[in-house]
């Protein structure tokens, strides 16, 4: 599985395609396959996107989640103070916890 980040042309924020724009949120991710590519280059030319790549991924029980803690730490935060999390009420965010 593939999906795709980058960081937001205006806040500089981390974000994830889900299929027709761009989230913040990598639950909404979806499997780009082999279609990364053109994508990519798409937005970057539309300029909604900087620095985009594609990452592999996992679709889990609590969603997809990025192969490599990496993209794990761009996609919810710190691995030390879970408290710190890009969602810190969502118990699932505990399990990232490295």
């Amino acid at each position: 599985m593939k999906i795709l980040t980058g960081n937001d042309l205006r806040t500089g924020a981390v974000i994830w395609w889900d299929g027709s724009g761009w989230s913040l949120h990598v639950e909404d991710a979806v499997d780009v396959g082999e279609h990364a590519a053109e994508i990519l280059a798409r937005e970057e030319a539309a300029r909604h996107v900087n620095a985009s790549y594609a990452v592999d991924a996992q679709m889990t029980a609590e969603g997809v989640r990025p192969a490599h803690i990496k993209e794990r730490i761009r996609a919810l935060g710190p691995t030390v103070r879970p408290d710190l999390t890009l969602k810190p009420a969502d118990p699932s965010a505990l399990n990232w916890v490295i």
